[in-house]
């Protein structure tokens, strides 16, 4: 997996220093990025000792292990536990991912947690997603079809194996945090995760709206930013391929009249 380039500890401001008081020999440091825009301070990273020998598995368990019984301050979006939300997504160890399916066992050292890249911190591990939303209406993520009918709307089995591979996204933002297209352009680029659920939609049977979704993303920005870079492949966490996705869109636009 590609590792992203985070600022390194020593370029923000050391913050407060928690220590273990369980008196175990099995600790881990775990370097956290805090900030809350609203005092004006400047943002820093909080170290705290934690007793592995009471925290389960996975990088979310340290996360409320903190909250719940050192630091009630800490502020991080969390949810189902289960990596179908996305709510926990996060960076962790250089890497995007969600916080509840990374088992902190694979991180070598210090564990370094910080919010997705390159998005507005609202506090602490929390980003902005409201851009990221807001592109994602702009595609109309939704059925468009003129039948009006009490029944099934039904799909072959073959046209519904298409949707296999765009239909699991989450949204937790894990593959458009990671493009550096999305990082420079993030305003006007639609970036992986929009564009994937687009295709979603394009290439459903039962959809009649294709070449006027295909229309909307017939953009120099809103598409073609796309450099194949393939962070978003690499990053994402239910392993689907958006830049595949991205790379159908354009052979279509390619091969069609729009």
């Amino acid at each position: 997996m590609v590792q992203i380039n985070l600022p390194k500890n020593s370029e923000i401001q050391k913050g407060k220093y928690y220590k273990d008081k369980t008196g175990s020999k099995n600790l881990r440091k775990i370097n956290v990025y805090r900030w809350d825009p609203s005092t004006g301070e400047n943002p820093r990273i909080d170290t705290y000792e934690i007793d592995m020998d009471n925290c389960p598995s996975k990088v979310l368990d340290i996360l409320n292990k903190i909250k719940n019984e050192i630091d009630p301050s800490l502020a991080y979006r969390r949810s189902c536990s289960h990596g179908v939300c996305g709510s926990c997504a996060m960076n962790m160890d250089g890497k995007n991912g969600l916080a509840c399916t990374k088992p902190h066992s694979e991180i070598k050292g210090d564990i370094n947690i910080y919010p997705l890249p390159h998005l507005k911190v609202l506090k602490d591990l929390i980003g902005d997603l409201s851009t990221l939303y807001k592109q994602y209406e702009s595609v109309q993520p939704w059925l468009k079809t003129s039948k009006k009918t009490d029944k099934e709307n039904l799909q072959s089995k073959e046209d519904r194996s298409k949707l296999d591979g765009l239909y699991e996204c989450i949204m937790c933002a894990c593959c458009s945090t990671a493009c550096p297209s999305y990082w420079w352009n993030g305003d006007k680029y639609l970036g992986p995760a929009v564009l994937l659920q687009a295709y979603r939609w394009i290439v459903d049977s039962r959809d009649e709206d294709r070449k006027e979704r295909l229309k909307k993303v017939a953009d120099e920005l809103k598409l073609y930013r796309c450099h194949t870079i393939m962070n978003c492949t690499n990053a994402c966490p239910k392993g689907l391929n958006p830049a595949k996705a991205i790379a159908e869109i354009k052979k279509m636009l390619a091969t069609s009249n729009v």
